[in-house]
């Protein structure tokens, strides 16, 4: 897990939309094909009892130790990180999903941004959702994503009526049921929060001050599980990907000797071991880290991302070819994932093959054009191949989407002076100068 920062727009108008409104800040977002992954497992059920395609709402985890989740558009469910850290069972995160999922179903989103009284507020929302759209590729590799919290306008935005938490809290609870999930986990996750209801907002966790509790919000859901009824036994499916999603992320965002210590948390030896591999690797030592993934990889030998996951440590301690095998059989078992592809191309790239590494970094490209990493990899590859007009259009899309309108622009203007007129490169590299240009007004 490799993490980049990028305002991950979904086109050129998304970004013109972005130049209508102040800088915003930027949050990062965690990108890993393996926890991914596993969020979709967990997902799937609770999506698809709300008439939800787990292939087009993703949840994507927000780099942010707070207790927070979220929804700005109808296609992407935000979590901390944190909050994830803190779940106890497989219910408890999917109730997280299930509410959120009921605020996208209920029109709540929807209905905020038809209310929105001023341009520019509408504008500065334009990006959040251009921005969350965006975001929705897979990968094992990180990124990052803009969304605005500053103002007063978009605390009013994220910020849901009691009203509306009463909707989803019952909606939710129904997808729960209506997917085989125990609805106690909405019950449960609550009761994480209980008491700081009467805490002044400034010490409130962030998902207190977007999702307002009461005495009567506590109530009413436990009702609701009462009338819904409990269920039977967990989903050992669903118990092991969210042993796999927690594990793997607080490998990454704990320290490694805390990780070590709890190896015997999870109940599942590859999870144990995959952990082991992440806390061993961040302590710079490759052997241990190999080891223990590679004993991960025999007992799931077709599991893509046990792989991936070698590949990045083969990769950082500069093993170029053992990478490229290791990405290579990822990318084999996966050939659809633009991270792993990236990562291969990556790889390739430091193994000294450039033509290959091209023709994956592209097909990566095809799938999701917003990994920095790739496109960095892409420019390289192209220069290196004597496409200096190509190279030039990547590096300027690359600028453009981490913000750096003004480097953006310089690249375009070079690539728009070596492309074929009229060819769809050439339209793209049009694009970024014409939005770097409105930057430039605006200063």
């Amino acid at each position: 897990m490799v993490f980049h920062l990028v305002f991950r727009l979904t086109s050129i108008p998304a970004l013109l939309i972005w130049l209508l409104v102040a800088p915003l800040q930027a949050q990062g977002l965690l990108r890993d094909a393996d926890l991914e992954y596993g969020l979709k497992q967990l997902a799937a059920p609770i999506l698809g009892a709300a008439g939800l395609s787990s292939s087009r709402v993703k949840v994507l985890v927000v780099n942010d130790n707070s207790l927070n989740a979220f929804v700005v558009s109808n296609d992407v469910i935000f979590v901390h990180y944190g909050l994830i850290n803190q779940m106890q069972s497989a219910p408890m995160l999917q109730a997280v999903l299930a509410h959120e999922a009921a605020h996208i179903v209920n029109g709540h989103i929807t209905r905020r941004m038809t209310n929105m009284a001023s341009a520019r507020t509408a504008a500065g929302f334009g990006l959040a959702l251009a921005a969350v759209a965006a975001a929705a590729g897979a990968g094992s590799a990180a990124g990052g994503i803009a969304l605005g919290t500053q103002t007063s306008a978009q605390a009013r935005f994220f910020k849901h009526t009691r009203a509306e938490e009463a909707s989803a809290d019952q909606s939710g609870i129904r997808f729960m049921k209506s997917s085989g999930v125990d609805p106690q986990g909405m019950a449960d996750v609550l009761d994480l929060f209980r008491g700081q209801e009467v805490l002044a907002e400034t010490r409130q966790d962030p998902y207190l001050r977007s999702h307002p509790l009461s005495r009567d919000r506590f109530r009413a859901v436990e009702g609701f599980v009462a009338a819904y009824g409990r269920q039977g036994s967990e989903n050992p499916e669903a118990a092991y990907w969210f042993e796999r999603v927690k594990g793997k992320l607080s490998a990454y965002t704990r320290s490694p000797k805390w990780t070590l210590r709890r190896l015997n948390d999870s109940p599942y030896a590859d999870v144990r071991l995959l952990r082991e591999a992440i806390a061993e690797h961040r302590q710079s030592r490759t052997k241990q880290a190999l080891a223990a993934i590679d004993k991960a990889i025999a007992q799931r030998p077709s599991d893509p991302f046990l792989h991936d996951q070698r590949g990045q440590i083969l990769l950082e301690t500069r093993n170029f070819q053992a990478a490229v095998a290791a990405y290579g059989r990822a990318a084999q078992l996966a050939p659809n994932d633009a991270l792993i592809l990236s990562g291969y191309g990556g790889a390739l790239l430091a193994a000294g093959d450039v033509k290959r590494a091209r023709q994956y970094l592209e097909k990566a490209r095809t799938i999701d054009f917003r990994d920095g990493s790739m496109l960095r990899d892409l420019s390289v590859a192209y220069a290196k191949s004597g496409q200096t007009g190509m190279a030039s259009l990547v590096t300027a899309e690359r600028y453009a989407l981490s913000g750096r309108m003004e480097d953006a622009g310089i690249h375009a203007k070079r690539a728009v002076g070596l492309l074929s007129t009229g060819t769809g490169p050439w339209q793209r590299a049009q694009d970024v100068l014409i939005a770097s240009e409105r930057a430039e007004k605006r200063r």
